[in-house]
């Protein structure tokens, strides 16, 4: 995660607290992020967030992320929805599609 992306998150807050487990290992994880004049300091481990703007953070300890800083294992999850009579990739519909997808209801119905 860039400096710009901790800047939008931490708004007028001076720190950042993250809280989860690592997703390597498995075991619990608190990552402190903290804005001081020189930069940021991070300790507990690292953040990752593959998509900007998604709100899903991923944690690694340090032990961790000082074996491997990639994050690995990662699959995003591929969303098909129906598009002019055929299944697409919604990540592959123009910005108009996915304004429109974005404004669609569920509805649940019984008996079906």
């Amino acid at each position: 995660m860039g400096p710009k992306r901790l800047d939008e998150l931490m708004g007028a807050s001076s720190e950042l607290f993250f809280k989860g487990k690592c997703h390597d290992c498995k075991k619990p994880v608190e990552v402190h992020v903290t804005a001081t004049e020189e930069g940021f300091v991070v300790s507990g481990g690292s953040v990752y967030e593959p998509n900007p703007g998604s709100g899903e953070f991923f944690l690694k300890c340090d032990k961790c992320y000082a074996k491997d800083a990639v994050l690995r294992n990662y699959q995003e999850c591929e969303v098909y929805s129906r598009v002019v009579g055929y299944l697409r990739p919604v990540s592959q519909w123009n910005e108009g599609k996915k304004a429109e997808f974005d404004l669609r209801k569920s509805f649940k119905t019984e008996g079906i």
